[in-house]
């Protein structure tokens, strides 16, 4: 048990020390009412992460919120917008609502993976925009949220055409100092457990 507790210490370093997958991008979010066009007077709230690897073209997105005015009717990425953090754009993602996601309540959470080489997973109003390519939706939609162009809408029956929403941008990578400070947390958790060992 006592091992076990320098081994966990030892992995929890190591994964702290190497960033996620070179490959895999995260974008974030804050949903609300005041972000919507035009601005809605609900109070919901909502936080939003999209995590995408560019090699295997697979999305994740996870997603939670609370106090809709309304009840969820639909949700989906839209993109892409003439400004960033401003206007309107389609569908992106997914056509109709996105696959599994919670209807007919006002607070809830979202988790889904969806394979991005798949037709099914686009709008068709975007993916026909892009040459019917899901490889050339995909570079789309990934500068738009790159460039703030992209947003998640969660739609509800007291505002059809989205209560709460807010634009995707690239997540904020820990500074390197951050990572030192938690490797030193882990080296006094591997202190005090083998102190314990030896007692």
């Amino acid at each position: 048990m006592k091992l076990s507790i320098l081994s966990l210490a030892a992995a929890a370093a190591v994964a702290i020390a190497s960033p996620a997958s070179a490959h895999t991008v995260v974008y974030t979010t804050s949903l609300s009412g005041a972000a919507e066009s035009p601005p809605t007077a609900s109070l919901g709230t909502g936080s939003v992460k999209v995590s995408v690897n560019d090699e295997t073209f697979m999305m994740r997105i996870e997603a939670n919120f609370t106090g809709l005015t309304g009840n969820t009717t639909i949700a989906h990425i839209h993109c892409c917008t003439a400004t960033a953090g401003a206007g309107t754009a389609g569908v992106a993602v997914h056509q109709g609502t996105l696959l599994g996601f919670p209807a007919g309540v006002t607070s809830g959470s979202y988790d889904h993976t969806f394979d991005m080489g798949l037709a099914s997973s686009w709008g068709n109003g975007f993916l026909s925009a892009n040459g019917n390519s899901t490889a050339t939706a995909f570079s789309t939609l990934l500068t738009a949220m790159n460039d703030g162009k992209a947003y998640f809408n969660i739609h509800s029956t007291s505002v059809g055409s989205g209560e709460i929403r807010g634009f995707l941008a690239l997540a904020p990578v820990p500074e390197p100092e951050t990572y030192a400070m938690m490797l030193a947390g882990l080296g006094v958790l591997g202190w005090a457990a083998k102190r314990r060992q030896q007692a």
